[in-house]
C-alpha cells in the first residue's frame, strides 16, 4: 500500500492530464525529441557512409573494426561521464544517440553490401548505367531490408540512451530531469507517467522510421 514503491495504472492515467497541463510540457517534449532526432538521423547517415567506404575500400574496414567494437562495448553510462568532459549537458544527448547507433547502422548496411547480387553489378557495368540510376534500381533494393532492420533497431536504442544521458548530465527543460527530480522527490506516479511518455513517443519514432525507409528504399 505504499504508492512512494509503486503506484497503480489508475493513478498513472490520473496524472497524465496534470502533466500535460504543466507549463513548459510542450517545450520539454520537444527538447528531447528534437536532440534524439538530430542524434538519430546524423547517426544514420554517418554509419551509411562509413559503411560504402569500408565496402570500397578493405582498410577502411580495418581501421574502422577497433572503433565500432568499443563504441558497442563500453556502457553508455561510460559514455556519459566522459562525455560531459567535451560537450555541454545540453547537447549530450545528441552526441549518445549518434554514438549508438552509428555501429549497428554501419554494421548492418556492410553486410547488406557484401550481400549485393554480382551478376547485377556486372550487368549495370555492361550497359553503362548511370551512378543515381543504379543507385535508385540495384543498390538501395538490395540494402532495403538491412537498413530497415537495422532503423527498426536503433530507434529504440537512441531513445533510451538519449534518455539515459539526459538523466545524468540533466540539461534544463529535459525529459531526463522530469525523471531525476521524480526520482529525487519521490514522485513515483510522476516517474512512471514520464516512463509511459518515453515509451509512447519511442514506439510512434520507431513506427515513423520504419515507415519513412521502406518509402525511400522499397518500390
Amino acid at each position: 500500500g505504499q504508492s512512494i514503491l509503486l503506484v497503480g495504472p489508475v493513478e498513472v492515467l490520473m496524472r497524465f492530464p496534470v502533466i500535460w497541463a504543466e507549463p513548459g510540457f510542450a517545450d520539454i517534449i520537444c527538447f528531447t525529441m528534437s536532440h534524439i532526432i538530430i542524434g538519430y538521423f546524423t547517426g544514420v547517415l554517418a554509419g551509411i557512409i562509413l559503411a560504402a567506404a569500408a565496402h570500397q575500400w578493405k582498410a577502411v574496414e580495418y581501421l574502422l573494426w577497433p572503433w565500432m567494437m568499443t563504441i558497442k562495448s563500453v556502457p553508455v553510462a561510460s559514455f556519459v561521464v566522459i562525455c560531459l568532459v567535451w560537450f555541454t549537458a545540453r547537447n549530450l544527448s545528441v552526441f549518445i544517440s549518434f554514438l549508438i547507433v552509428v555501429p549497428v547502422i554501419y554494421q548492418n548496411t556492410l553486410t547488406g553490401f557484401e550481400s549485393k547480387d554480382k551478376e547485377l553489378e556486372e550487368m549495370a557495368d555492361s550497359f553503362h548505367i548511370t551512378f543515381f540510376r543504379r543507385l535508385r534500381h540495384i543498390t538501395l533494393p538490395q540494402l532495403a531490408p538491412y537498413l530497415v532492420s537495422a532503423g527498426k533497431v536503433t530507434a529504440g536504442m537512441a531513445w533510451k540512451a538519449g534518455v539515459a544521458a539526459e538523466i545524468i548530465g540533466m540539461p534544463q527543460g529535459s525529459i531526463g530531469q522530469m525523471l531525476y527530480m521524480s526520482k529525487i522527490y519521490l514522485d513515483t506516479s510522476a516517474l512512471l507517467t514520464w516512463t509511459v511518455i518515453i515509451v509512447v513517443l519511442s514506439v510512434l519514432f520507431e513506427k515513423l522510421v520504419v515507415f519513412g525507409l521502406k518509402l525511400l528504399l522499397v518500390h
